[in-house]
């Protein structure tokens, strides 16, 4: 378990969007914008490529994170488990990494790599609804709330079916109680609707 917690915690730490930023050499997303590490802040100030790198790199992190540990686990009862526990490291890597003095970014789509690893099916279902709600409202923080509360209830629904795992719905609760909690300033923003809509870029200075 604590090698599994190790290598989710490390591998969702490693800061793709400080990394990807440096190398265009486009600065430091933690000196623009939101201040955060992932996507939708590397849109506004990398630009939609260097975008779409950091959103691959941080879901394949959580991805990584869960396969790992249920491949070195393999024939234990419970890999499962082990490998949500991982996934849930992960997320915490992304969002305080140690890398960058425990800053990071809020977690989505590590979260979802890691949930995709364990529970293909609740994803396919999620990514409609927040699809539709950026399409909507051109306020990504909004989807990325309502895709991790419902991402639960989805996965339990499933998981009652027989087409998903109890460990993918506890992996499932701890992304939207740590993607809520990264949430904070966007929460506050939205009630007092300053909230950055999709499409507002922030430049970003040379490195």
């Amino acid at each position: 378990m604590v090698p599994a917690i190790l290598i989710g915690y490390l591998l969702g730490a490693v800061p793709s969007g400080v990394l990807v930023g440096r190398v265009a050499g486009r600065g430091d997303l933690r000196q623009h914008g939101s201040r955060r590490t992932g996507t939708t802040n590397a849109l506004r100030v990398l630009g939609p490529v260097a975008a779409a790198l950091v959103l691959l790199l941080d879901i394949a992190k959580g991805a990584a994170a869960v396969l790992i540990a249920q491949n070195l686990l393999a024939a234990d009862p419970f890999a499962a488990w082990v490998g949500a526990v991982a996934g849930t490291a992960a997320i915490v890597g992304h969002s305080w990494s140690i890398f960058i003095r425990f800053e990071g970014g809020r977690g989505v789509a590590t979260a979802g790599g890691a949930l995709a690893a364990m529970s293909p099916l609740t994803i396919a279902l999620v990514l409609p609804l927040m699809a539709i709600l950026i399409w909507r409202t051109r306020i990504v923080s909004v989807a990325s709330i309502a895709g991790a509360l419902a991402a639960p209830i989805i996965a339990a629904v499933l998981a009652f079916a027989g087409w998903s795992s109890v460990p993918a719905v506890a992996l499932a609760v701890a992304a939207a109680v740590l993607i809520v909690v990264r949430h904070t300033d966007n929460i506050s923003r939205l009630r007092n609707g300053t909230e950055r809509r999709l499409g507002q870029r922030e430049p970003a200075a040379p490195s």
